[in-house]
C-alpha cells in the first residue's frame, strides 16, 4: 500500500509533499529532542529523578549502638510494629508482617529529586531493614544532653531526613480536624513537619499499665515492646492494619495516632511499638536479626528430653 495524504479538499499527495505548517512542526520536533538531550545529560529526566530518589531512600543506614542495652538521645533507631496473629477469614483484610515505620514523600519531592519537603506523610511498610525511609534520630526538647537515656514519661521528639542528610523533619501530630484527618481511618493524622514545636513531643510508656507507675522515670531499655504516646493529644503512635493506602513504593500501611484499647483497658497490639538498635557484632543486621535466648520452658523441655 502507498503512503499518502489527503489534504482538505480530497487531493492526494505522496508522501514527500510538504503541507501546512511544515516548518513550524520540524521546528518544533527538533527543540523537543534537543530538550530531552540536555535534560538526559545533566540527569533531569524524571525517570532519572526517580530512580535517585527511590536509591536515596532505600540507601542503607546504620543505626546506632547501645553499650548499656538502653536508649539515649541523638540515637537512630528502627521502630517496628510485630506481626500479629490473623484468622483464616482475616488474612486479605489485615496486613501481616513485621512493619516499620517510615516517611512516605509526596509527588513533589519526585519532580525535585532533592530533599523532603514539609508536610510529609507516614506509612507502615514491610522492609524493617535501617534505610533512608525508616531511621528515626531521637531528640531532646528540653534541653537534655546527647547521649543521656531516655526515661519512661519524658518527652523527646523524633527526625528523619529520609536519606538526604541536609534537611530533617519532625514526627508531629495535632487534633482530628475536618481539615487534618487520616485519610482511610479519619482518625488523628500523624505527619512529618520542618517545624519543631510542641505538636513534636512524644513520650513513651511502660507496655503494662499496670506497672506503668513503678517503671516512670526509669530509662527506658532497647528492643523491647513499649507505647509511643503524643504529648499533646494523650494518643498512641499506632498502625492500624486494615487501611491501605497507594504510594510511590506501592502498597503500603496507615500510620494514625490512636489508642486502641482491649477488654482489659491495656493498649492492643497495634500501638506496640519495638525500639530497634545495631548490632555490634555485625554491621549488616540490627538487634531484632539476633537469635533470641530460649525461655525457661524451652530449656525446660530440652532438659527433660536429654
Amino acid at each position: 500500500m502507498i503512503n499518502a495524504r489527503t489534504s482538505r479538499s480530497g487531493r492526494i499527495y505522496s508522501p514527500g509533499v510538504l503541507l501546512g505548517n511544515w516548518f513550524e512542526d520540524g521546528c518544533l520536533e527538533e527543540e523537543t529532542l534537543k530538550d530531552f538531550l540536555y535534560k538526559r545529560e545533566n540527569g533531569e529526566l524524571l525517570i532519572q529523578k526517580s530512580r535517585r530518589l527511590k536509591d536515596t531512600f532505600y540507601k542503607k543506614e546504620q543505626l546506632s549502638l547501645s553499650k548499656d542495652g538502653f536508649i539515649h538521645f541523638g540515637d537512630t533507631v528502627l521502630f517496628l510494629n510485630l506481626d500479629v496473629v490473623r484468622l483464616p477469614e482475616e488474612k486479605a483484610l489485615i496486613m501481616g508482617g513485621n512493619l516499620s515505620l517510615a516517611v512516605n514523600p509526596d509527588t513533589s519531592t519526585l519532580y525535585t529529586g532533592t530533599n523532603l519537603r514539609a508536610p510529609c506523610d507516614l506509612s507502615a511498610i514491610e522492609h524493617v531493614k535501617p534505610v533512608g525511609r525508616n531511621v528515626f534520630r531521637i531528640l531532646s526538647l528540653e534541653g537534655e544532653a546527647m547521649g543521656e537515656p531516655v526515661r519512661f514519661g519524658q518527652n523527646f521528639g523524633l527526625g528523619a531526613t529520609g536519606g538526604f542528610q541536609e534537611k530533617m523533619l519532625f514526627l508531629a501530630s495535632d487534633h482530628k480536624s475536618f481539615q487534618n484527618m487520616a485519610k482511610k481511618s479519619s482518625l488523628q493524622s500523624v505527619f512529618m513537619t520542618d517545624e519543631l514545636s510542641y505538636l513534636c513531643a512524644w513520650q513513651i510508656i511502660f507496655l503494662d499499665p499496670q506497672l506503668r507507675l513503678e517503671y516512670e522515670g526509669l530509662p527506658i531499655r532497647a528492643n523491647t515492646k513499649v507505647v509511643i504516646v503524643h504529648s499533646h493529644t494523650n494518643q498512641a503512635l499506632a498502625v492500624p492494619r486494615t487501611f491501605w493506602i497507594r504510594t510511590y513504593f506501592g502498597k503500603e500501611c496507615e500510620i494514625n495516632c490512636h489508642t486502641y484499647m482491649d477488654s482489659h483497658k491495656a493498649e492492643e497490639s497495634k500501638n506496640h511499638w519495638i525500639i530497634v538498635t545495631g548490632n555490634p557484632s555485625d554491621d549488616s543486621t540490627t538487634m531484632f536479626d539476633r537469635p533470641k535466648p530460649p525461655s525457661e520452658e524451652t530449656r525446660a523441655q530440652n532438659s527433660e528430653v536429654v
